[in-house]
C-alpha cells in the first residue's frame, strides 16, 4: 500500500511539473532549480548572481525552507519579487508548491526564476518542479566522497557548481578527484568551479546562464 501511495504522489507531481514547464515555456522564462545540502552556499550564490544580473534581466526568486524566511530576508534589498515557501518540516519543494508560487507574480514580466530548494541531497532529486535546468551546488567542505553517496542527485543535475574552491587545501580535498567522480556518474553535466563569495569566479556560471536564457527566449 505504501508503494502505491508513493507512486500516486510521484504521478501527480510529474503532471503538475508538466503544467509548470508549459507555463515557463509559454512566457519564455528561464527557470532554475537550485539544489544542495544545507550550508553549501545557495543563497550566497544567489546574492552575487543577482548583483551581476542587476539591470540586465528581470528576476524572481522562489525560496524554499523548512522554517523561517531568513534567506528571503537576505535578498530583499534587491527589490525583486520573492515568494517564500515554508514546508513545515518537508524535506523538498514539489511541483504543486512551485505552481502555487507562480500565481504570486507576473511571469510575463520575468526573464529568470530562481527556485532555491530546501537544503537536502536526497529528497529534491526525485521531484521535478518543471524547471528548465537543475543546478547542484556542491561545497568542497563536504569532502570528496559525496557524489557516489548521493548518486541520484548528481546524476539528475544539468549543471554542477563545485563551490568554496578556495578552501580545498584547508579541507584536504582534491578538486580534480571530485570532478572525476562527478563525471563518472554524470558525463553530460556541466561542471564549473567557483567561490560563491568571489564574484570574479562566477564568469563561466554567468556565461552559461545567459546562454541558456538566450535559447529559452528563442524558443
Amino acid at each position: 500500500m505504501e508503494i502505491k501511495v508513493l507512486k500516486n504522489v510521484m504521478i501527480k507531481n510529474d503532471l503538475k511539473a508538466v503544467d509548470n514547464r508549459n507555463v515557463f515555456l509559454k512566457n519564455k522564462v528561464l527557470s532554475l532549480n537550485l539544489v544542495s545540502s544545507p550550508g553549501a552556499g545557495k543563497t550566497t550564490l544567489l546574492e552575487n548572481t543577482l548583483l551581476l544580473l542587476h539591470g540586465k534581466y528581470r528576476t524572481t526568486v522562489i525560496e524554499g525552507d523548512l522554517y523561517t524566511s531568513r534567506d528571503s530576508e537576505r535578498l530583499k534589498d534587491f527589490d525583486i519579487p520573492i515568494v517564500q515557501i515554508n514546508t513545515e518540516g518537508g524535506c523538498h519543494l514539489d511541483a504543486r508548491m512551485v505552481g502555487g508560487a507562480l500565481q504570486e507574480f507576473a511571469l510575463e514580466n520575468t526573464d529568470i526564476v530562481f527556485i532555491e530548494n530546501v537544503g537536502n541531497l536526497v529528497c529534491p532529486a526525485s521531484f521535478d518542479l518543471g524547471e528548465a535546468a537543475r543546478v547542484l551546488l556542491y561545497a568542497i567542505t563536504e569532502g570528496e566522497d559525496k557524489p557516489k553517496k548521493y548518486e541520484t542527485m548528481f546524476k539528475t543535475a544539468d549543471v554542477i557548481l563545485i563551490n568554496k574552491i578556495d578552501l580545498a587545501s584547508a579541507c584536504n580535498v582534491n578538486i580534480e578527484k571530485v570532478e572525476a567522480e562527478i563525471k563518472s556518474i554524470n558525463n553530460k553535466c556541466i561542471v564549473l568551479k567557483i567561490s560563491a563569495l568571489n564574484k570574479s569566479s562566477l564568469k563561466d556560471w554567468l556565461s552559461w546562464l545567459e546562454g541558456k536564457l538566450e535559447r529559452v527566449k528563442k524558443g
